[in-house]
C-alpha cells in the first residue's frame, strides 16, 4: 500500500504542474516540450522578443531611404551641385549613408545607394549617379 500511496502521491504532483502557453497562457495539451498554444503566439512571443531590434533596423532603413529620395529628387530634376544647407533643409541626415567610395585621384564620394555626393568648395556638393552601383566590390573603389 504505501508504494501505490507513493505513485499516486507522484501522479497528483507531476500533473499538478500545468504547462501553459509562454505568449497567452492558455493550457497546453500534447507534448512535453510544447511551448506556444498555437503558431500565432509562436510568432506574437518571438516578435515581441525581436520588436527593439527590428525597430532600430526599421528606422536606419527608414532615413537612408528618405536620404535616397532627397538625392534622386535633386538630381534627376537636373541639380548637379547644390549647397549642403539646401540639402540639410530638404530633411538630408548626413549621418546615414551605404558607403563611401575614393577614386583614383583621392577624392572621398559619400553614397546612399546609387546616388552620391562630393564635397566641393564653399560648402557646395556635387552630386552623381553611380550607374555601377552593383557592381561595387573591387579593392579600388573601396
Amino acid at each position: 500500500m504505501p508504494f501505490q500511496a507513493y505513485l499516486y502521491y507522484l501522479y497528483e504532483n507531476i500533473t499538478a504542474v500545468e504547462r501553459v502557453c509562454l505568449d497567452c497562457g492558455a493550457r497546453l495539451l500534447g507534448r512535453s516540450d510544447k511551448k506556444f498554444c498555437s503558431d500565432q503566439c509562436r510568432n506574437n512571443y518571438n516578435n515581441r522578443l525581436n520588436r527593439d531590434q527590428n525597430n532600430y533596423v526599421r528606422n536606419v532603413h527608414a532615413q537612408l531611404r528618405r536620404n535616397r529620395k532627397i538625392l534622386s529628387d535633386l538630381y534627376e530634376d537636373g541639380h548637379h551641385r547644390i549647397h549642403r544647407d539646401a540639402l540639410f533643409a530638404q530633411g538630408y541626415n548626413f549621418t546615414f549613408f551605404t558607403h563611401l567610395v575614393e577614386t583614383r585621384d583621392g577624392q572621398h564620394w559619400s553614397y546612399c545607394f546609387e546616388y552620391g555626393f562630393l564635397e566641393a568648395e564653399a560648402g557646395y556638393l556635387e552630386l552623381q549617379k553611380s550607374s555601377s552601383y552593383l557592381e561595387l566590390g573591387t579593392e579600388e573603389e573601396i
